[in-house]
């Protein structure tokens, strides 16, 4: 069975609504930051710490994509950008993290790492895949 977490973005997040390109961009930083610590340290950091390709679907590609294994001990990550409707009437946007069942733990503990780090960059309430909740925006 698939599992997910998301990242919500919450009123006093740095940004309420977040598009699917933004979300590649921040994988794209992501990538650039790991690839300088290698640099640092002369060593290939980069390949260990984001081993994925990203890619699109061909139905859905505005709403969707996939993080495709470039190692053998990783398969696929989902990624995808969505609103939902809170009690108040109006919409929040979240980023949901799913891991399909082909996915192996690699997988989970990148998507975990993945998920924290957009989290502290939006400031955003994460829902972790085993249901805990951590918050990385200024509470009261």
């Amino acid at each position: 069975m698939a599992e997910s977490a998301y990242i919500k973005l919450v009123p006093s997040s740095s940004k309420q609504v977040v598009t699917l390109d933004e979300v590649k961009d921040f994988f794209h930083y992501y990538k650039d930051i790991t690839e300088k610590t290698g640099d640092q340290v002369n060593w290939n950091y980069e390949a260990s710490s984001f081993p994925y390709e990203i890619k699109y679907p061909e139905k859905g590609k505005d709403d969707w994509f996939y993080l495709s294994a470039t190692s053998d001990r990783y398969n696929t990550i989902l990624i995808g950008v969505d609103q939902e409707e809170t009690e108040d009437g109006s919409a929040t946007t979240y980023i949901q993290v799913t891991l399909p069942e082909e996915s192996t733990y690699g997988d989970k503990g990148k998507a975990n790492e993945f998920c924290k780090f957009l989290a502290k960059k939006l400031q955003g309430e994460l829902h972790l895949f085993n249901g805990r909740i951590m918050y990385y925006y200024p509470r009261k």
